[in-house]
């Protein structure tokens, strides 16, 4: 799916998801990723959701975001209890969905200048669990 939006371009938007991977300005993005109103993090370490660890989050709580947001591919799936428990004991709001409901909530929480992050995993390996 292909947004289109009359929007700032001092932030980071989602331009597009498919099947597998994000569209950032001019960057596709096909490995799991964080993204902020001000940072991309492109290298990050965490690969499939289903081995998400609470070392694997570090980055993300880093940017001290109000709000996670973890795009699990094309399908919704839920991570294990540690990593619920890490958002929790630092009372950062943690909302599983599906990638592309994960790209169009980003859009418009950042838009509104909400302190938002988004965990996104455009898919591979989860797929099919």
């Amino acid at each position: 799916m292909k947004f289109t939006l009359d929007a700032r371009s001092d932030i980071n938007l989602i331009r597009g998801y498919a099947a597998g991977e994000v569209h950032f300005a001019d960057l596709v993005q096909r490995a799991p990723c964080i993204v902020t109103a001000d940072r991309l993090i492109l290298d990050w370490q965490a690969r499939e959701v289903h081995t998400l660890g609470a070392a694997d989050l570090e980055p993300v709580f880093a940017l001290q975001p109000d709000v996670v947001l973890l795009g699990t591919g094309a399908r919704q799936i839920f991570p294990g209890s540690e990593v619920r428990r890490a958002f929790a004991v630092r009372r950062i709001g943690l909302e599983v969905m599906d990638l592309g409901a994960a790209c169009r909530t980003y859009n418009i929480l950042v838009q509104e200048e909400r302190r938002v992050a988004a965990m996104l995993f455009p898919g591979g390996a989860d797929e099919g669990r």
